[in-house]
């Protein structure tokens, strides 16, 4: 593999994520997180360099740290718009923390899109759940772009296989209809395999020739891009496409969110402060 050049960014702000804890919104960032099973990294640029985008992402993890959930949203609407909506899919995130099916999340906020949203408004998502005992990634994509899978086995980037095919019918994006049921598929990650996912910007940028390149696109501009240091390869990607074309990444917002399976698992004093942290978490909520 060739070594890429990547764009003009600093070192990941690196962030401990708690127990119990909900991290994300809709503000500029790059920040890198180690979770039992998951390095994680997110990179997200509001449009024109706003203070809030339309892009919402979220990471929590749960009484334990042996559920990991993944949020990635981009809502219709930009700014301080979205702020409202931000707050609702965190409020969402934190009531199922500690539920390893995400089926009643998925629900929820489909279900609950209208009443905290514009009127009109609609958002594609992608919701994953990682469970670090079974190294399993569950994932739910509600209208978004696939994200892709590199196999350290294979060294090669390929669409998400999760056993849901995207035809005939993929999951509508959040908001269209009430009654949608919405489906996940799973994953079993080994250690150095790699989920990229991202949102519209990035598949609906253009070649030199100007026309879409496409989700296939940024799956090919991944495949020589070098994973030795993970940290490197979201600002080397993004650097490749804003050079096919200098409009590139200039007129939405953009976001990416990279996770590598590391092999951890939980360790025992984790499990053990568990239950405690539970009921931590239950009386803060009723003095509240």
């Amino acid at each position: 593999m060739t070594q890429i050049e990547s764009m003009t960014l600093p070192q990941p702000v690196i962030e401990k994520m708690q127990c119990m804890e909900v991290w994300g919104g809709n503000r500029a960032t790059w920040s890198q997180f180690s979770v039992p099973g998951l390095d994680l990294w997110v990179h997200s640029e509001p449009y024109l360099n706003n203070n809030e985008g339309g892009d919402v992402y979220y990471l929590s993890s749960c009484a334990s740290g042996r559920i990991t959930r993944v949020l990635l949203a981009d809502v219709s609407g930009h700014g301080a718009s979205v702020s409202p909506i931000a707050v609702a899919l965190r409020d969402l995130m934190r009531k199922n923390i500690n539920f390893v099916r995400q089926s009643h999340l998925v629900r929820s906020i489909n279900e609950e899109f209208e009443s905290i949203s514009a009127e009109g408004a609609f958002a594609t998502a992608l919701i994953s759940t990682f469970f670090a005992p079974t190294k399993t990634l569950w994932l739910c994509n509600a209208g978004h772009p696939m994200p892709l899978i590199r196999r350290a086995s294979s060294g090669r980037w390929e669409c998400c296989d999760t056993g849901l095919s995207e035809t005939p019918m993929r999951n509508m994006p959040i908001g269209i209809i009430d009654s949608v049921i919405y489906r996940s598929g799973k994953l079993v990650l080994n250690p150095g395999d790699m989920v990229l996912a991202y949102t519209d910007s990035l598949s609906e940028s253009v070649n030199e020739h100007g026309r879409l390149i496409s989700p296939q696109g940024v799956r090919d501009l991944l495949q020589d891009i070098d994973v030795a240091n993970p940290g490197l390869l979201v600002p080397a990607l993004l650097s490749k496409i804003q050079r096919l074309n200098t409009a590139n990444l200039s007129s939405d917002d953009t976001t990416v969110m990279l996770l590598r399976a590391n092999g951890t698992g939980v360790r025992f004093i984790e499990n053990f402060k568990a239950p405690f942290r539970l009921l931590r978490g239950l009386f803060g909520r009723r003095a509240r």
